[in-house]
């Protein structure tokens, strides 16, 4: 299984709902708060690309994406592959 990391922020309806998704695929992930981790929200928007939105999401090195992307794998029965 690979390492997830989820960055996330405060009241943010897309990050617990990636979070219920990643739980119901039996995803085991690190969560990093760009709210309260010193530096998180710099060092997130270096590995995305400049994508400054949260959720943003990783599994290893590879960044997924959002909710909507996770969601999608989901749906197209690709997200249990990218995560073995």
């Amino acid at each position: 299984m690979k390492n997830v990391t989820i960055y996330t922020g405060p009241m943010c309806n897309y990050c617990e709902a990636a979070k219920r998704l990643l739980t119901r695929n039996n995803a085991s992930y690190k969560e990093i708060d760009i709210g309260k981790v010193e530096g998180a929200m710099d060092e997130m928007i270096k590995k995305a690309n400049g994508k400054r939105t949260i959720p943003q999401i990783f599994f290893d090195d590879q960044h997924i994406g959002g909710y909507d992307e996770v969601r999608a794998l989901e749906k197209e029965n690709k997200l249990q592959e990218l995560l073995k």
